[in-house]
């Protein structure tokens, strides 16, 4: 009766939300017999021209868990909002002769334009820190391999923590230690970050579960983010006509500036 009373609870979450994503992954580890289950509110989100960024909810539950250990605090979630994946490069610059100019360069493969994370606590105390590392999970752990010739690597470390913060500090890499939280017995939910310049494309939300510090299940929903309006066209024109949105965009900034100094121009 108690496991049926988790799966109506967890049902009529879900339902309250809305429709749920499509299961995409399922990871089990073991012999455990706990189960991962989650679920979003929408698999699609709109982005028009005032977006100023949101919070998607997931909630989820755990099936087939210890009831002893669930009382102490044994299991632990982390949940991931990641974003399309592309390349970037990160630009070092210097003062020259008084100037500053880019000096170094480097690209890494592959990295997510977006990334937020929310969790139980501290990720670095819920598994050993080489299990964690191991899985990429985290900001400080994800996968930044550069793209050719490096020289000796002795800047690698550099350009890898100036990327780290770069993207940290404008909004669209975030971490929650406490974002997500049991709400009734093995019911839990989590909070991600969308930022305002959240980008087009496939995300994807991706839960863990760990028991006592160890690798149990893991579960991930894809979620699509799309632009509309205004938005969506001003996209698409520079993406698949560069040549007559760079037109375009001069033109109006010429017509701005033109207009700007007759309406403040000195009598």
């Amino acid at each position: 009766m108690r496991a049926l009373a988790r799966l109506v609870l967890f049902a009529a979450a879900l339902t309250v939300c809305g429709p749920v994503a499509a299961q995409s992954l399922e990871r089990e580890v073991g012999d455990f017999t706990e189960k991962l289950e989650i679920g979003i509110s929408t698999d699609e989100i709109s982005i028009t021209s005032d977006f100023r960024g949101a919070d998607l909810t997931i909630f989820g539950a755990i099936d087939g868990f210890d009831a002893d250990l669930l009382a102490q605090g044994k299991y632990n979630i982390i949940v991931v909002l990641e974003g399309p994946k592309d390349n970037a490069t990160v630009r070092k610059k210097q003062r020259v002769f008084g100037i500053w100019v880019n000096t170094q360069s480097m690209t890494f493969e592959l990295v997510p334009e977006a990334y937020s994370l929310s969790s139980t606590r501290d990720i670095a105390t819920i598994a050993p820190p080489r299990d964690i590392a191991n899985m990429g999970i985290g900001v400080d752990h994800m996968r930044l391999v550069p793209l050719g010739f490096i020289g000796d690597g002795s800047s690698l470390g550099e350009f890898r923590n100036a990327f780290r913060r770069i993207r940290e500090e404008s909004g669209v890499y975030q971490r929650d230690p406490g974002g997500v939280q049991f709400i009734s017995s093995s019911l839990f939910k989590a909070s991600v970050r969308l930022p305002a310049n959240v980008p087009n494309g496939i995300h994807v939300v991706r839960a863990y579960l760990f028991r006592d510090g160890l690798f149990v299940a893991a579960k991930a929903l894809p979620l699509r983010v799309v632009k509309t309006g205004l938005e969506q066209a001003i996209t698409r024109a520079a993406h698949e006509q560069p040549l007559i949105y760079g037109f375009l965009a001069v033109t109006l900034a010429a017509i701005t500036g033109w207009g700007a100094s007759l309406l403040f121009r000195k009598e």
